[in-house]
């Protein structure tokens, strides 16, 4: 962070950017830890690969949003209290499935439970991984108030985002998470690591149903806006 750029935030924003980046550093150490501590060995070519895209994305996010609307980044690292409570719950659960996932994938790393897969399999999930993270970057870039929570930003003049993918589906950045966490277990190598995956899969299809209903009773235009862009997350079908 550059000191103009850092100069032109308020101390709070600054701070909440600083939170940020440390979570981002923290998770993908994280990661790492639960994914070469099962597999028993640094030797991992693809638990490597996951790393670096996790820190290519953080950097990427950083890049593009500190100079240019670092209060979305600072949002993503504050610690917020009025967070849905069914959001809680689910976003918990994923955290716990997430941990899971790793670990599986390391453990069969270790044990050869699914066998190489091959290298087709890790290419092709790792170009999918990647095209879902481009995703959800887009509806970031298209969303000034781009969350990692559910709730209505009332003092920073939540608005109602319409513009990029946001023309084309009411939730762009949970098609790329989705598709994210079922490339993920393939990206590593790990058929059984995607039964968690599948299931955070299915809790994010969940989550979109209940913030999409909440966005329509609580944010103004949102109604307005589902009759502008009529799916939710699949175009034609829902």
């Amino acid at each position: 962070m550059s000191e103009q750029q850092s100069a032109g935030m308020s101390s709070e924003t600054r701070r909440g950017v600083i939170r940020w980046a440390v979570r981002e550093v923290m998770g993908s150490v994280m990661a790492g830890v639960l994914l070469f501590w099962p597999a028993g060995t640094l030797r991992w070519v693809w638990g490597w690969v996951l790393i670096a895209v996790y820190l290519a994305w953080s950097i990427t996010n950083a890049i593009l949003f500190i100079p240019t609307n670092p209060e979305l980044l600072a949002e993503r690292g504050a610690r917020r209290k009025d967070a849905k409570r069914w959001d809680t719950v689910l976003m918990s659960v994923v955290g716990v499935l997430t941990l899971v996932k790793y670990i599986v994938a390391g453990l069969d790393f270790r044990n050869g439970w699914t066998g190489e897969p091959g290298i087709a399999v890790h290419i092709i999930a790792l170009g999918v991984g990647l095209a879902g993270y481009a995703l959800v970057t887009w509806a970031m870039a298209s969303n000034a108030y781009f969350s990692t929570i559910v709730r209505i930003q009332s003092e920073r003049g939540h608005s109602v985002a319409s513009a990029g993918p946001y023309r084309i589906v009411r939730h762009p950045a949970y098609i790329g998470t989705i598709l994210f966490e079922l490339a993920t277990p393939l990206l590593l190598g790990s058929f059984w690591a995607l039964i968690p995956g599948a299931l955070s899969a299915v809790i994010f299809v969940v989550r979109t149903a209940l913030e999409d209903r909440t966005l329509i009773t609580e944010l103004p235009g949102y109604r307005e806006f589902t009759r502008q862009t009529r799916y939710r997350l699949i175009p034609g079908i829902w």
